[in-house]
């Protein structure tokens, strides 16, 4: 399957902002089961300075301004060819050990109440236990867009039972991290539909399981990933894959808005 993407974030100011920088990930690999056939990524200041690999494998732009400006545009868009892998991930380059992810973070700290759903899961340290492990995460926290924010956790996730693909994931990551089992966060795409554009910011979780390597599971889909998903980035937690991180002097408001547009590509656009 060939995916289009369009991804655009437009940071507005309410005061001229002098200095800005900001990390962005925002290209996707290619591996085993996902082809880039084209990408380009634009924001103020991407060519003057080399992207980098950072320490999970993902690729990085560093961008600035040291200008007056009011507004920071960023525009990423191309097209991936996929395959269903069932999950499976495989010639993903990360340099990170194995062990690192089993450590756990400030948003997936493991606590009693996040033990206790491994247990109710029969969560095991096997695909049958993980996917059992999948459904209970979503059947314990409700989808639904605004309950959360960027800085909400796994055990406040599953405290309110409610969250959106990013406290799924961080939830699942937790109950996997409790049981010693491997697992990162991964951001991305997903195509909601063959036939109609969506918008399709998504997020999913991969654990490491003997014999198999990383696999994903989508808790808020209750699937592993098929080629409707396109992979971007990958760490810890969301903190690690933000598509886009940075900073800026000032105290002016800042407003952002965000446009994502994954579509399949038809065989005369081929």
């Amino acid at each position: 399957m060939r995916i289009s993407i369009g991804h655009v974030s437009r940071y507005v100011y309410s005061e001229p902002t002098k200095y800005s920088i900001l990390a962005l990930r925002l290209t996707p690999p290619s591996f085993q089961g996902q082809r880039v056939v084209e990408w380009r990524v634009s924001a103020p200041g991407i060519d003057a300075v080399k992207p980098f690999r950072d320490g999970f494998g993902n690729m990085v732009h560093l961008t600035s301004c040291t200008e007056e400006h009011y507004e920071s545009l960023i525009i990423a868009k191309g097209v991936v060819e996929t395959e269903d892998r069932a999950g499976v991930v495989r010639g993903f380059s990360d340099p990170a050990p194995i062990r690192v992810y089993r450590r756990q973070t400030a948003k997936t700290a493991v606590t009693d109440e996040i033990r206790a759903l491994c247990r109710a899961a029969g969560a095991k340290l096997d695909i049958r236990g993980m996917h059992n492990l999948m459904h209970a995460v979503r059947d314990a926290v409700e989808y639904r867009i605004g309950a959360t924010n960027a800085h909400t956790t796994a055990a406040e996730a599953l405290r309110d039972g409610e969250g959106v693909c990013q406290d799924h994931a961080h939830v699942f990551i937790a109950a996997a991290r409790a049981l010693n089992v491997p697992a990162r966060y991964v951001s991305g795409y997903f195509l909601s539909g063959a036939d109609e554009p969506s918008d399709a910011n998504h997020a999913w979780a991969e654990v490491w399981l003997e014999g198999l390597g990383w696999v994903g599971f989508d808790p808020a889909n209750r699937i592993c990933p098929t080629e409707k998903y396109v992979r971007l980035a990958s760490g810890l937690d969301a903190t690690c894959a933000a598509p886009i991180r940075g900073s800026r002097r000032g105290i002016a408001n800042e407003e952002l808005d965000v446009i994502v547009e994954v579509q399949q590509q038809s065989s005369q656009q081929q």
